[in-house]
């Protein structure tokens, strides 16, 4: 039965929290120091939440039935009403503000942490850290020209880096634009700039492409001595074609064992499909003892709330003798130069494998999702072909 005036006035504290029902998810909570507070409770992506509505009698019955009223028309919307609340209050404080690091810090909170893997994320806002907030964070956002942006990547540039310059551009490019759809600014001063700079060298990871050295390096791997984890990182690094953060990162709950597929996040935030071949499965079931109790599959040694360090595979290579000559990253140009040069797959089945952005003739950008039987095949026949690199080698 929906709660009468009367029987708010008459609930008294006990030793203990108690909860008298309005109905629909609206409830009043009486604390043991005698203060009445409203909370509504519901469901949302199939998990149970709570939420303030203040205080009685400051909020009264009537506004308390309002406000769980509106809130479960945000539920029919789709729509959870505690990170709406978050929403609306994060909004508040950044137009409050007003300023570039303020929209920087709702833009990376809101947005870019959310669709970029952590560690790319933490790299990007240490460059904004570094670059970009010392001169702009305080300026409104309204009040950022072109020449101060401009005179933000020079000094950038005259140390020798320009490639991080064209970063830092880029960064404060999504900013400005996000500080627009905020409301905050009215332009992003960085299309002005597009020539503005030198263009940036760019960086190639070492990869090995030659067959016989590929196989001398999966032997390499296949004896590594280390720690077990490590090992086996390094071991599905050139198999499973993905970026080592995103390895790294890989967590026991996106693996579907039946289906033996990986659902990563890929760059972007977009979710990409790994088909995993028979030899991929067989060493992610031996960490399984390890770290089966672990979120992360490949776990870190300090802590089974971190995988490990986005350093970890790299050095390996290094005390294997690889420096310079190998990377983590590497082993995807290896995967696209030997998938089409020998094995004979078209580029395109390829480069979807590898989550880029493939368009077809029209320039429309292809579903992620396509051609995945193809990619299947396409992953079996890698992990054969390195496994017959391998042997072939050993019997040497």
């Amino acid at each position: 039965m929906p709660l009468t005036i009367k029987e708010i006035e008459a609930a008294k504290p006990k030793t203990r929290i108690y909860r008298l029902n309005d109905g629909n998810g609206l409830l009043l909570q009486v604390m043991p120091t005698g203060s009445k507070l409203w909370r509504m409770r519901y469901r949302y992506g199939g998990k149970e939440k709570m939420i303030s509505l203040g205080p009685y009698p400051e909020v009264s019955l009537k506004d308390a039935r309002e406000s769980r009223d509106e809130k479960r028309r945000q539920l029919y919307s789709g729509v959870d009403p505690s990170e709406a609340r978050r929403n609306k209050r994060w909004n508040a404080e950044v137009k409050s503000a007003n300023t570039f690091e303020g929209a920087a810090i709702a833009w990376f909170e809101q947005k870019h942490r959310r669709e970029v893997v952590p560690e790319h994320a933490t790299r990007n806002w240490r460059r904004l850290q570094i670059y970009a907030l010392p001169r702009l964070g305080k300026l409104p956002t309204i009040e950022i020209t072109p020449p101060i942006v401009l005179s933000v990547l020079r000094e950038i540039d005259d140390q020798g880096i320009t490639e991080t310059a064209h970063r830092v551009k880029s960064l404060i490019g999504q900013i400005m634009r996000y500080a627009i759809a905020l409301g905050i600014a009215e332009r992003d001063p960085t299309r002005d700039l597009r020539d503005a700079l030198p263009p940036s060298k760019p960086k190639h990871h070492p990869a090995v492409t030659n067959p016989s050295d590929l196989a001398d390096l999966l032997v390499s791997l296949n004896v590594y001595a280390g720690d077990p984890i490590t090992r086996a990182a390094l071991r599905l690094t050139p198999l499973l074609l993905v970026r080592p953060g995103e390895l790294r990162s890989a967590r026991w709950a996106d693996v579907d064992f039946e289906r033996q597929e990986w659902t990563v996040t890929a760059k972007g935030g977009v979710n990409h499909l790994v088909p995993l071949a028979p030899q991929a499965i067989e060493i992610i079931e031996s960490l399984r003892p390890i770290t089966g109790r672990s979120e992360y599959i490949l776990e870190s040694q300090r802590s089974r709330r971190r995988p490990i360090s986005n350093n970890t595979i790299n050095a390996a290579l290094h005390r294997l003798g690889y420096r310079d000559v190998a990377t983590a990253h590497g082993f995807r140009a290896t995967a696209r130069t030997l998938l089409v040069e020998r094995l004979g797959y078209p580029v395109e089945i390829v480069e979807m494998q590898l989550a880029h952005r493939v368009r077809d003739v029209h320039g429309r950008a292809y579903n992620r999702t396509q051609w995945f039987d193809q990619r299947r095949e396409m992953m079996r026949s890698w992990a054969n072909y390195l496994d017959n690199l391998t042997t072939e080698k050993l019997k040497e």
